[in-house]
């Protein structure tokens, strides 16, 4: 398994109707709110051969409520 994070920008007053969404879906490992540009941050893992560019798109982007996200792949942890 391989993990990446996800900043979510939601549309004015959606932040915690998107985070349940997510959280419902059972799809990230945690959801964080931030404060800044991106309203949330969720990490998730996925198998070394899916692409992640299909998983953001077709688990989170149908997500009601999401405005805008920025993909952050992971290469190594310390």
């Amino acid at each position: 398994m391989i993990p990446f994070f996800v900043l979510i920008k939601c549309r004015l007053g959606k932040a915690y109707q998107v985070a349940t969404e997510l959280a419902d879906a059972e799809i990230a490992s945690e959801i964080y709110s931030t404060a800044g540009d991106y309203d949330l941050l969720a990490k998730f893992y996925i198998d070394r051969d899916a692409d992640i560019g299909h998983f953001v798109q077709e688990k989170v982007h149908c997500i009601d409520g999401i405005q805008d996200t920025k993909t952050i792949i992971t290469f190594k942890a310390f």
